[in-house]
Parts: C-alpha cells; sequence; structure tokens
C-alpha cells in the first residue's frame, strides 16, 4: 500500500485531536446507556425490551453491512459529518416525542448511527496511525473513550437522580453532538480516503475465513461483546429492581467498574507493541473476567462498595482482554480494508441481538442472580481461541 498523505496536521497532532471527537463519541453514546432499558421499560415489559435491543442490533449488523458502500462513495469524513447530523434528529426526536412506538423506532434508528459513526472514527485513526505503534496508539484512543465511559454513567445517573426524568440524559447528550460535529468538520476537510478494497459479501466471507486467526479473534470478541452487552442490558436493571440501589448509587458502581479501562489499557497497549505476546494478555483477562463474573450470584448485600469491587475485577480482565484484540486486529489490517473493520465490529450489534435471547433461555431453567453465572461461564469459553491466536511479531 503506499503512503497516504494527508494534509496540514501531523500524525501525533492528528491523533490526538481524534482521541478528542471519540472522547466527545463516547459522552454522547454513554450517558443514557445504562438507562435505555429502565427507559424503555417505562412503557414495554421486560421481554419487549429484549425484542427492542434485537432489532436494533439486526439494524446495526445491516449497517455495517452497507458502510463500505456508503463510505466509498460519499468518503469518510462526508460520511461522517450527515451521520451526526442525522443523530441529531434521532436524539431530538427522543427528548420530544411522547408516543411509544416513536421512541422504540428512534431508539433503534440512532444506535444503528452510533455504530457508524465509530465506523469512521476507526478509519480516520487507521489512516493517521504509524505501523509500529498501533497498539500505544489504540490504547491512548480506546483509554480517551473509556475516559468517557467513566465519567458519563455519573453524569446520567445524576441527571436522572434530580429530576426522576429519563430524558434529561437524551437531552446531555445531543448537546455533544454539536462539538462532535464541529471538530469533525473543522479537522478532515482535506481527509484522502484510501483506495477501500471492495468485497463481495462472499469474497468477504472468504477473505476473512481464509486468516484462521481473524476467526478466533472474532469468536473471542463475540464473547466478550455479549459480556458487554448483557452488563448494560441487565446489570442495571438487577441492581436497580433486587438488590435495591437507587440511581445514584448505580453511577457511583458502574463509575468504579469501569475504572480498568482508564487505568490499564494504555499500559497494556505500550507493552503489546514493545515486549509481550497480545494472546496471553488477552487469555489472563478472559480467565479474570469468567471467574470473578460467577462470583457476582452470590452476592445478595446491598453495598455499594462490594458491588463497585466485584465489578471491577470483571472489568479489570475485560479491559485487558479488549485492548489485545483491538491491538492485534489493527496490526493485522490495513485501512483500505473498511469491508474487514465492519465485520469486526459487527461483533458488537451481534452480541446485543444475543444477550436477550441467553437471558430469556437462562431464565426458564433459573433466577435471575444465577444469570451471572452463565454468563462467566460463557465467558470462559473464549479461552480457546484467545490462547491459539498467533501473536504478531
Amino acid at each position: 500500500m503506499s503512503t497516504i498523505k494527508v494534509a496540514t496536521l501531523p500524525k501525533s497532532h492528528t491523533v490526538y485531536t481524534i482521541a478528542v471527537i471519540g472522547f466527545i463519541y463516547a459522552l454522547h453514546l454513554v450517558i443514557p446507556m445504562y438507562s435505555n432499558s429502565s427507559f424503555l421499560s417505562l412503557f414495554s415489559d421486560e421481554t419487549t425490551v429484549g425484542y427492542i435491543y434485537m432489532a436494533s442490533s439486526a439494524l446495526s449488523i445491516l449497517t455495517y453491512l452497507v458502510a463500505p458502500a456508503i463510505i466509498r462513495k460519499l468518503g469518510n469524513y462526508t460520511t461522517a459529518l450527515w451521520l451526526v447530523v442525522l443523530q441529531i434528529a434521532l436524539f431530538y426526536g427522543l427528548v420530544k416525542s411522547q408516543s411509544a412506538l416513536t421512541l422504540e423506532v428512534l431508539f433503534i434508528l440512532q444506535n444503528a448511527v452510533i455504530s457508524f459513526i465509530g465506523l469512521t472514527l476507526d478509519i480516520f485513526l487507521e489512516v493517521y496511525t504509524d505501523g509500529a505503534k498501533v497498539g500505544t496508539v489504540r490504547g491512548l484512543y480506546t483509554a480517551t473513550l473509556n475516559a468517557a465511559w467513566i465519567v458519563a454513567p455519573l453524569i446520567g445517573s445524576m441527571l436522572i437522580s434530580n429530576s426522576g426524568d429519563f430524558r434529561n440524559t437524551y437531552f446531555a447528550s445531543l448537546t455533544m453532538l454539536f462539538p462532535l460535529l464541529y471538530l469533525i468538520y473543522r479537522n478532515f476537510p482535506r481527509f484522502k480516503d484510501p483506495n477501500y478494497t471492495h468485497l463481495s459479501p462472499w469474497q468477504l466471507t472468504k477473505h476473512i475465513s481464509h486468516n484462521r486467526n481473524w476467526v478466533r479473534l472474532f469468536v473471542a470478541n463475540i464473547i466478550l461483546q455479549v459480556f458487554y452487552a448483557w452488563m448494560t442490558i441487565y446489570c442495571p436493571i438487577y441492581l436497580n429492581k433486587v438488590i435495591g440501589f437507587n440511581w445514584e448509587e448505580i453511577g457511583v458502581i458502574i463509575t468504579v467498574m469501569l475504572l480498568p479501562f482508564l487505568l490499564i489499557q494504555y499500559p497494556l497497549g505500550i507493552l503489546a507493541d514493545k515486549k509481550y505476546g497480545e494472546k496471553e494478555i488477552m487469555t489472563i483477562g478472559f480467565v479474570i473476567m469468567g471467574i470473578s463474573t460467577i462470583f457476582l450470584s452470590f452476592i445478595t448485600v446491598a453495598s455499594v462498595a462490594i458491588w463497585a469491587l466485584a465489578l471491577f475485577i470483571t472489568r479489570i480482565g475485560a479491559a485487558a482482554s479488549e485492548i489485545m484484540m483491538e491491538t492485534y486486529f489493527f496490526k493485522t489490517v490495513s485501512p483500505r480494508d473498511s469491508a474487514a473493520l465492519g465485520v469486526f465490529r459487527i461483533t458488537r450489534p451481534l452480541s446485543t441481538f444475543i444477550a436477550p435471547i441467553v437471558t430469556m433461555i437462562g431464565l426458564l431453567f433459573t433466577t435471575n442472580a444465577y444469570l451471572f453465572a452463565i454468563i462467566g461461564v460463557i465467558t470462559l469459553f473464549a479461552i480457546y481461541p484467545a490462547s491459539t491466536i498467533r501473536d504478531t511479531d
């Protein structure tokens, strides 16, 4: 692949700019995330909420499949701008609409747009990343996003606790979209798209399946994303309705829980570039995550400290596995390969589709508490694909 020269900004400066954009993007995504399911449950039963998430996931998967063609036609810069404008309209609808059906449709659509915006940011970052520093750059970018993940739940819970109105979280997210739109518009008008690889669905399937390491990585990532999706949808409801925490307490628990993403991912990304192989850290992460999640089934006390610590330990494992998968994948994919990047990101909505099914089937055989044990066991199945990936050089 020939060197891509992009005007005006040095790469280091641009990487930091993309990190700031990513932080704002993550804020708008996460502020309402942990209360989304509770908001939907105000006018839908738990089963319907599951179906809404499944429909949202199906549309996000379709979005990833058509995204490469749209980006090739419009360019990544123009695509990103129009997606943010569309997201502004969708969040305005979530703030103002009173119709349950309209709110459900808007929720499904905005989730798909969120996924697409994230894909365009990945392409910006991949183009500007020096191949020798993938782990460092990805560690920085992921840590920046996760800083937003730590702050945003606390902001969201405070907005709910102070007013009792879930819509305040959508209004806060709406305000984040305007600086996001400005920063993309201001910094990338001369962005030059790489010569994106054009593959049919069949060719793409063959392209990915011929790389056994990618297949193993995708399987492990699906399991990780199922863990995330289930925890995002059902853990806040469980803490609120079963354990009895209020939303302010849940906000504190979630903030502490997410600290490992900020504390360890950037250092681990540097280590992956300089010293250790990705698969060893990835495998250890899944072991920690699986075992600690199983133990959550046996915590029944309504103690903020105990739940925060227990969930913190699960995220130590998750943070380690996630950054190693990000580093590995982006060391082995080029910016031109937007289709493969889209498939890698499909694991997120696919997992959100799977998570409600896990709950529905699990509740046929056990109680809410032991769903944590089921998710923990599922997480442990990722140890095999993670441990059999061949490390990058």
